[in-house]
C-alpha cells in the first residue's frame, strides 16, 4: 500500500486519535497515493475497519518506542 507508513507518521506526529474521522482521513490520503479503495459500502466499512486497527498498533508501538 502506497503511503501508509507515511499517512500513519504524519496523523500520529499531529495528535490525532484512533478513530472513524482520523480512518476517512487515512482513506482519502491513500486514495491521493493512488491506492484502490473498494468503493462498495460494505468492502469500505471493512477497509476502514482494518486500517483503524492499523493505525491504533501504530500509536501502541509509537508510544512503547517513546518509553524506551
Amino acid at each position: 500500500m502506497f503511503g501508509l507508513d507515511e499517512t500513519l507518521a504524519e496523523l500520529y506526529a499531529e495528535g490525532r486519535d484512533a478513530n472513524d474521522e482520523t480512518t476517512e482521513e487515512i482513506i482519502k490520503k491513500l486514495e491521493g497515493h493512488k491506492n484502490y479503495i473498494p468503493a462498495s459500502d460494505r468492502a469500505h466499512k471493512e477497509y476502514a475497519y482494518l486500517l483503524l486497527k492499523e493505525y491504533r498498533k501504530y500509536i501502541k508501538d509509537q508510544t512503547n518506542k517513546d518509553r524506551k
